[in-house]
């Protein structure tokens, strides 16, 4: 480039223009211009790769301005469409599917659902495995569709809110402990038995038990002993026929002839006999099997 000097006359006066004093070259040459030009043309490549990179994962990810592939991002949260696999734990406050579909929750070993506390303490555990299903928890409750609690479950007691509880296995249900219920019943056609192998078997009420077989009858048996105690009432047998098939027939010194008529005598123990009928009391002459 080269650098000239002006001057100013006035009209009238002749100057001679002055020669060219100093000449400068500005610029880049030679190798130096060509490493330029290469370095500019390696970064337009690379932003070229990088936005044909860009282009490409959005269009692989399915990036839209509401969201990722299934993922959608709504007012109420996210939106996740079809199945999803989660490699790592899952925090969410609500987890809900549509409304015309199921939620479905699987994993090859076991799934898991945890309730911490704000100090990051588990307060609640479900654990479904592949041989058996887990709850760590205070207590668990299961509730009908109005809220009202059918099954409730704490260390002190197992509450059934049903109107009625049904055991269908063949062996029926066993108590290790008591059990506390207004009702016992069988279904239709079928046989009710309370039965306690090798222990006893106690019904306690305040107000009465009422025994009732509508179309059968009520069987009680014992290996032992079966008493009927009432402390302050009285034992009401009311029915139209009441048998004693194998009472003792008492016995005296002499034979006695039989008319085929007994009258039912009782020892000072309470144990009951049979004695051959006469025109008085005959308990007298057969207590000899009271002694």
């Amino acid at each position: 480039m080269v650098r000239e000097q002006y001057t100013t006359t006035t009209p009238g006066t002749s100057l001679e223009r002055p020669k060219n004093e100093y000449v400068y070259k500005i610029g880049i040459y030679g190798w130096r211009k060509r490493c330029l030009y290469l370095f500019v043309l390696l970064l337009l490549i690379i932003l070229v790769v990088n936005f044909s990179l860009t282009i490409w994962i959005l269009k692989v990810m399915w990036f839209s301005p509401t969201g990722m592939g299934h993922l959608r991002v709504t007012k109420e949260g996210l939106r996740l469409e079809g199945e999803s696999e989660f490699l790592f734990p899952l925090y969410a406050k609500e987890i809900h599917s549509r409304v015309d579909s199921s939620l479905l929750l699987q994993s090859t070993h076991n799934v898991t659902v945890n309730a911490r506390n704000s100090n990051g303490e588990v307060t609640g555990r479900l654990n479904v495995g592949p041989k058996m299903v887990e709850f760590h928890g205070q207590q668990f409750q299961i509730n009908s569709k109005d809220g009202k609690p059918l099954f409730t479950v704490d260390e002190n007691e197992v509450v059934i809110g049903t109107d009625k509880l049904r055991v269908t296995g063949p062996e029926g249900a066993l108590f290790e402990h008591s059990v506390e219920t207004p009702l016992v019943k069988a279904e239709a056609f079928k046989q009710l038995r309370l039965e306690s192998p090798t222990r006893s078997l106690s019904m306690d009420a305040p107000r009465g038990i009422n025994i009732k077989a509508q179309a059968g009858n009520i069987e009680a048996l014992s290996q032992m002993d079966i008493k009927l105690h009432s402390s302050d009432g009285v034992l009401l047998l009311d029915a139209e026929t009441v048998r004693l098939p194998k009472l003792p027939e008492g016995t005296r010194g002499g034979s006695g002839v039989s008319q085929g008529l007994y009258e039912i005598c009782v020892c000072p123990d309470g144990k009951l006999y049979l004695s051959v009928a006469g025109v008085g009391s005959t308990c007298q002459e057969y207590s000899r099997v009271c002694q």
